[in-house]
Parts: C-alpha cells; sequence; structure tokens
C-alpha cells in the first residue's frame, strides 16, 4: 500500500528532525553512547507527537551502562545548542555497585528506574531543593512520582571518595547529583523538560507506540507545558 503524499512528507520530515538532534548531541558531547542518544531522541520526540513536552528545548541524557565513578549524565539545550552539563550521577542502592546490573518501576525497591521522565516543580524536602519527575515508560518508570524518585543533591555523589571506594554512593533510586550542581542544573530542567535514562532493555523505547507510553498520570495542563510556560526561562 502507498503511503498518501502528505502522510510520507510528514514520517519524512519526523525522522528528519529526530537525525537533526540526535546528530547535534552527538556533535556537543562526543562521549555519549550513540545508541543512548537515539533512543533518549525518539522516546521525547514521540511523547511530543502525543502532545506531552511540546514546548521542551533540554535533554538530559543518563547512561547508566557506564560505571559511576564516570560521568554519565549530560544535559543539552537543544534551542540553543550548548552542552551545559557533563556530570556525575548515583544510581539507587538496589540497583548495584559500582555498574548498575537491575532496574525497577517498584515501590520499596531502592532500585533505578530507566526511560523518559518529564520533569515537574520543585520543592524543598529532606533532600534539600528537588526535582519532581513524571515517568512516562510504561512498565519501567510510570511509578515515579509514587516512589518520590526525583533529582536532588546528595554529599554521597563524590568522585574523591568514589575513587577509593570503588563506586560512587547509592541513592534510594533517585538520579542524585553533585550538592554543588543539583540547584543549576534542576533549575535548567525544572518546568516541562526531559530526562532518558538509557540501560538494558530500553531499546523498546526507541518505537513510538501506544503500549510504551504511561500518560494517565499527566495533567492536562502540564502535556502542552501551558502549565508551565509563564515560570520556564
Amino acid at each position: 500500500m502507498r503511503l498518501l503524499p502528505a502522510l510520507a512528507f510528514s514520517l519524512l520530515a519526523s525522522t528528519q528532525v529526530i537525525a537533526d538532534d540526535a546528530a547535534l548531541i552527538r556533535q556537543l558531547a562526543p562521549d555519549i553512547n550513540p545508541v543512548a542518544v537515539s533512543e533518549a531522541v525518539s522516546a521525547m520526540k514521540c511523547a511530543q507527537k502525543n502532545g506531552v513536552g511540546e514546548s521542551a528545548s533540554r535533554l538530559a541524557i543518563i547512561d547508566y551502562t557506564i560505571p559511576s565513578r564516570q560521568q554519565r549524565l549530560w544535559v543539552v539545550d537543544l534551542k540553543r545548542q550548548k552542552l551545559l552539563f557533563e556530570e556525575y550521577v548515583a544510581h539507587g542502592k538496589g540497583s548495584g555497585e559500582d555498574v548498575p546490573n537491575a532496574f525497577s518501576n517498584r515501590n520499596g525497591s531502592h532500585q533505578t528506574s530507566l526511560g523518559l521522565f518529564l520533569t515537574d516543580e520543585t520543592y524543598e524536602g529532606g533532600n534539600g531543593y528537588s526535582l519532581r519527575l513524571q515517568g512516562l515508560s510504561r512498565g519501567f518508570n510510570e511509578s515515579a512520582m509514587e516512589r518520590l524518585i526525583v533529582m536532588h543533591g546528595a554529599p554521597y555523589v563524590n568522585p574523591s571518595a568514589a575513587a577509593k571506594l570503588g563506586r560512587l554512593g547509592r541513592s534510594l533510586g533517585c538520579p542524585a547529583v553533585r550538592t554543588e550542581v543539583a540547584q543549576p542544573m534542576i533549575d535548567t530542567l525544572k518546568y516541562g523538560q526531559f530526562i532518558y535514562a538509557y540501560g538494558p532493555g530500553t531499546a523498546k523505547l526507541s518505537s513510538c507506540r501506544t503500549e510504551n507510553l504511561s500518560l494517565a498520570g499527566i495533567p492536562a495542563t502540564h502535556r502542552y507545558n501551558k502549565g508551565w510556560a509563564h515560570r520556564q526561562g
């Protein structure tokens, strides 16, 4: 069956946008695994195609196949075409030692969740300034809000200590970062940007299928970034 010209053009244009963003990220951050970049951009574009985070311009990519003693978190501003952060990030203590090997969406597992997250609001909690995360990947992270999976700073994210211990300090499942960079990074990512956590089994998220998306928990005002439009910088 032949595609209608308009539909064929739309599909071609969408594929080109994904390729362009992926190429830009690889140029700005050549150390990122190209597969992780491709998955992250595809998952982000799929969410936007479904009305979530359409005005997002920043994407954070975490590669959990990399040892915790190495920098494995990158934040890119796609609109300004800049690499904003290249940083260390912790994984959950239930996920393993230096290289995590177990991931979960289950509450109480203390394991890291993989997949695509939409950033929400900030708050002051037990770990200081923190960023709420909405899980968008069904079967991977849709319980993020229930599990209180947030981005926050933590003193155990200490590269010097990690060199002696053989691994970075671990969280209860949150993507914790160095306290020195927590506030500027969170302020860069808050209110409707994207974070993609890459790891074993996430390849299926490159396919934009309804069964891969978990949108039920996303408020209607947040789907189109309307609820945050006046607060984004």
